[in-house]
Formats: C-alpha cells, structure tokens, sequence
C-alpha cells in the first residue's frame, strides 16, 4: 500500500515540474519575442552627432535632400538612390551632371534655399554644409537635418568620419570601408612622392582679377597637410576666403609650384570676369620660377571650388597634384 502510495505521489510531483518547465519556458519565449521589435526599431534610426546638434535620423532614408556636393558625390559612388533633390539654381559640378536632369527637384541655390518646396517634397532627411550653416533650425523645422561639412584644419579625418556616417545611414559601411582604402593607398604614394622633392608651392584663388592665397589648414590646406607638398608660406591667414595677396607678393615668395583655382570659371557672379590665365599674363608673374618652369597648375574648380570633401573630388585632388609632381 506504501508502495502505491509512494508511486502515485511521485507521478503527481513529475507532473507539476513538468507543468512549471513549461511556463517558464513559454514565458522565456514570450520574452524574446517581444525584445526582437524593439531590436528592430532601434536598428531603424540613429543618433547623428554633427557640429550643430546631435539628431536622430532613419537608417536607410527614401527621399533625401543633399546641399552638399561632395556629400551627393559620396552618395554616389556608394550606389545611393535616395536622393530626391538638390540645389539646381546655379553651377552642378561636371562629376555630378547626372543630377541635372529633371528626375532631381531643384531646391533653390546653395545660398538660398527654396524652403517652400522643401517642405511640399516632405524628405526624411536634409543634409548641409557649411554655406546653409545659418539656416540649419530652419531646415529642422521641416525634416531632420544633419552637418557635414568638412573641417579644413583637419580634413581626411572630418572627411573620413562624414564618410563613415553616410555608410552606416545608408547601410553600406563595407563599400565605405573599400573606398577609403582606395584614397588611403592613393595618398601615402602621393606622400612619398611630395617627401622626396624640395620644391615649395603656392596656392591661389582667382576671383574677379583678385588673388587669395591659402596654407596650410585653409581651405585647401589639404595640399599641405595631407598631401604632403610643401608651403612657400607657412604663416598666411587662415581663413575660408584665403588672404588677399598682389602679383609683387607672388614675385617675393618665387614659388617652384603655383597651384591657381578659377573660381569665375565656375560661378557666374552677374559681372564679367577674365579668365585666371589672363589674369596671370603678365611680366611679374612670368619672371616667377613657376612660370618659367612651366609650373603654373591649373586645378579643376569644380573639384576644388563647388565640391570638395566627397569620395569623387578627394580622389581627383590625389590625382591633381600628383601629376602636377
């Protein structure tokens, strides 16, 4: 009768672990269901720090509007299809005509934007630069907006990090990582290259007959800085808009190289402006070594000038100055 007894209670006692196994492991599997959401949800938006703000953005957005240049180059060599519009009121550059055509809304001109049609497009995501600084509340207030401009005192690494940011929005952080190795491989034989030469250079920017003259951390300080060429003058201004020097001063620093950026090529300003080889055509400058030399560099302001700080352009700067070595 014990026996029995002892049986009959044992069966009941496996029944109940059995019953209590169950529910935890239904309640275990209740739990992962619900956590698997929420992972998703996260994995849909990020939080962009940027030198504005810091702003959530969805990953992988549909209908983008871009004011930077060489962040749509970056778009697109990536394989991007998101981007919706772009300012077409004044100069594309040649690298990025396809964005002429009308599958591209125009959105004003890079100084002033149409916000208007901005808001009647409703994009998911708005991206600027330096020249729409002033305006970044306004452009928050219709979408979410992100900086991306690139800091010219330290410009592979501000390029590099808005590369990077691009690849992870838009879900291509492998081809990021291969294009970067691309530029990286392409700089350091630029370096050896400018690291084996003496010759010093000069780099200019012809406006309306005047000259700016840039060094390094400047705007296109890059040649200095990363590329390795060295400066004639290391102690000008640093500034966006470069320092205002005359054709005497070209004469006192004689450089080996005279890189020049015809920035009237580019823009059209509403007043007529000689060609930076007219500019440059006279005695003072061709008494320089650069001239004489043949050594006067013509850099392409499409590149250097509306664009700069995209996957197209660097690797079109690389190549500049290479050749010009």
């Amino acid at each position: 009768m014990k026996q029995k007894l002892m049986v009959f209670i044992l069966a009941i006692f496996v029944l109940i672990l059995a019953a209590c196994s169950s529910e935890s492991s239904t309640e275990e599997s209740k739990s992962t269901d619900s956590a698997e959401p929420k992972e998703t949800a996260e994995a849909k938006e990020m939080t962009v720090k940027h030198l504005l703000g810091e702003t959530p953005v969805k990953v992988n957005p549909e209908n983008v509007v871009v004011f930077d240049f060489g962040v749509l180059e970056t778009l697109d060599t990536l394989g991007v299809e998101a981007v919706s519009a772009l300012p077409k009121e004044g100069t594309i550059p040649s690298q990025l005509e396809k964005y002429t055509s009308d599958d591209y809304e125009s959105v004003g001109s890079l100084k002033e934007p149409d916000f208007e049609k901005i808001n009647e497009l409703q994009p998911e995501l708005i991206i600027i630069s330096a020249r729409q600084q002033e305006l970044y509340e306004d452009f928050q207030e219709i979408a979410p907006t992100i900086y991306m401009g690139v800091d010219t005192t330290k410009y592979m690494e501000s390029f590099k990090e808005n590369t990077e940011i691009l690849g992870q929005i838009f879900d291509k952080e492998a081809e990021v990582k291969e294009e970067l190795a691309k530029v990286d491989e392409a700089i350091q034989a630029l370096n050896e290259k400018a690291a084996a030469l003496e010759d010093k250079a000069l780099v200019t920017l012809i406006n309306e007959g005047n000259i700016s003259a840039y060094g390094p951390e400047s705007r296109f300080g890059i040649i200095h800085d990363v590329f390795g060429v060295k400066a004639v003058d290391e102690n000008l201004e640093v500034s966006t808009h470069g320092q205002s020097v005359s054709f005497e001063y070209l004469v006192e620093k004689d450089p080996e190289i005279l890189y020049v950026i015809d920035r009237g090529a580019v823009v059209t300003t509403g007043q007529a402006s000689s060609p930076a080889k007219e500019v440059l055509n006279n005695d003072l400058v061709k008494g320089t070594k650069a001239f004489k030399e043949d050594r006067i560099v013509y850099l392409d302001p499409n590149v250097w000038y509306l664009s700069g700080g995209g996957l197209i352009s660097v690797t079109e700067m690389v190549k500049a100055i290479d050749e010009s070595l």
